[in-house]
């Protein structure tokens, strides 16, 4: 059976494809799907449609391979616009077609279909640009936005999981390649994954910038700024968004206040302190300054330690313990007032040695003791300034007093006592007597 087919475009709008008559080819046998088949009339401002019959067709000549397809492809692209066929059917129909012919159509043809499927890519890639750089205002991302970005984050991680498990038997970071290979992907995909993942954290950050203050606000002046913690708040934010499941019907800011929470907590547990405390002691601490507020105001005093332990029922040793190491330590530069004039390190007191009093008893001391060692003999006073360590350095035993002067440690232990029976019959020992408290 011959087939006609005239193509024409809609008058006054563009200008008219000019028909092409086949009524000379053999009948043609087409692939395509039972889809409507359209003639439209040249005389004709609307589509109308006029179902066809297919008909049992052949294999075209080589010659008239590039007639047929120009056919084909004007007349699907009158029904792409028309809304009967999908862009992707027709991608497909199209791919099928060119199985079909050969010759020097072929060539043109797969040159063509080169053409879309890069166009194809590109609005692929266009349309992710789009979603990660959508609009910056806190806040606004809708329920299909969050579920693309948390999937893109979930990817990410089962990747970074890989490359955990390679490293942990290799000494040395995988490349990009190994993780294609380790987890059966192309190179192309772990890329395309990493780029994503980047822009989505970003854009999460972006979108949820005003949830993270507002939790973080809270928190600010005990021992870390403002800003570290909405950073800290920000990782909290992405642990939850690996973590979310779009599924159960809930909103992602719902589900990570636990996790932004969370971390700023642990954050202060860990960073505000000169003196890090344990895990359990800053539970503690929370408990025991919520326990002082309750009990502060039912008492309207400050409470003691064991009101506080009978209140949590824990003992009053745990309670002034962890009372006294959680108080915060103080700067002695600090200054006393707000002139700043003197700083503490100036006012505070020092040790009782260094008084000038303690001072001058201790160089009296020194001279009485050397005056002393003078009556015995110069190995008896060496033996005894190592035993005692009256030359400022630490005691040393009988047996390394030998070691050093080549002598046994019984010797050494008799050459001793007998220096201190002669001391005791010393009139200086009278002297020293009056340094002793």
């Amino acid at each position: 059976m011959a087939t006609t087919s005239s193509l024409c475009s809609l008058p006054a709008q563009s200008p008219t494809l000019p028909s092409i008559s086949l009524s000379s080819l053999p009948s043609l046998k087409t692939h395509l799907p039972q889809q409507p088949h359209f003639t439209i009339s040249p005389f004709s401002t609307k589509l109308a449609p006029n179902f066809i019959s297919n008909d049992t067709l052949t294999h075209p000549p080589p010659s008239e391979a590039a007639a047929v397809l120009a056919v084909e492809a004007a007349r699907e692209h009158v029904l792409v616009e028309a809304g009967w066929l999908s862009k992707d059917w027709r991608c497909k129909n199209l791919e099928k077609m060119e199985q079909s012919c050969g010759g020097d159509g072929n060539v043109a043809w797969k040159k063509r279909r080169r053409k879309r499927r890069k166009e194809v890519g590109e609005t692929a890639e266009e349309n992710w640009v789009a979603l990660s750089s959508g609009p910056l205002r806190p806040g606004h991302l809708s329920s299909k936005e969050e579920a693309e970005l948390c999937l893109c984050l979930k990817e990410a991680a089962q990747i970074e999981k890989t490359k955990t498990r390679i490293m942990e038997t290799q000494d040395h970071e995988p490349t990009n390649k190994q993780l294609a290979i380790a987890m059966g992907t192309k190179l192309g995909y772990i890329d395309r994954v990493l780029w994503r993942a980047r822009e989505s954290r970003d854009r999460l950050i972006r979108c949820y910038s005003k949830l993270v203050i507002s939790i973080a606000a809270p928190y600010q002046g005990k021992g870390i700024s403002l800003q570290d913690l909405t950073q800290e708040g920000n990782i909290g934010l992405l642990k939850g968004a690996e973590r979310f499941e779009p599924n159960r019907g809930h909103k992602l800011s719902t589900y990570a206040y636990w996790w932004i929470r969370q971390t700023i907590i642990q954050a202060l547990d860990k960073k505000s302190r000169l003196v890090r405390l344990p895990g359990h002691m800053g539970q503690m601490v929370a408990r025991i300054a919520e326990a002082n507020n309750h009990l502060g105001i039912k008492l309207s005093r400050v409470p003691t330690h064991k009101e506080v332990a009978k209140y949590l029922k824990v003992p009053v040793s745990t309670v002034r313990l962890v009372t006294e190491r959680s108080k915060r330590p103080i700067s002695i530069n600090r200054p006393v007032n707000d002139r700043g004039c003197l700083t503490l390190q100036e006012i505070m007191p020092g040790p009782d040695n260094l008084t000038p009093e303690n001072m001058v008893i201790r160089k009296l001391m020194k001279q009485e003791l050397k005056r002393l060692l003078s009556t015995l003999s110069k190995r008896e006073a060496h033996i005894l300034t190592l035993y005692f360590g009256l030359n400022g350095q630490i005691p040393q035993s009988f047996e390394e007093i030998g070691k050093s002067l080549n002598l046994s440690r019984e010797t050494i232990r008799q050459t001793n006592i007998a220096t201190l029976a002669k001391l005791k019959k010393s009139n200086i020992l009278d002297y020293l007597k009056d340094y002793l408290v």
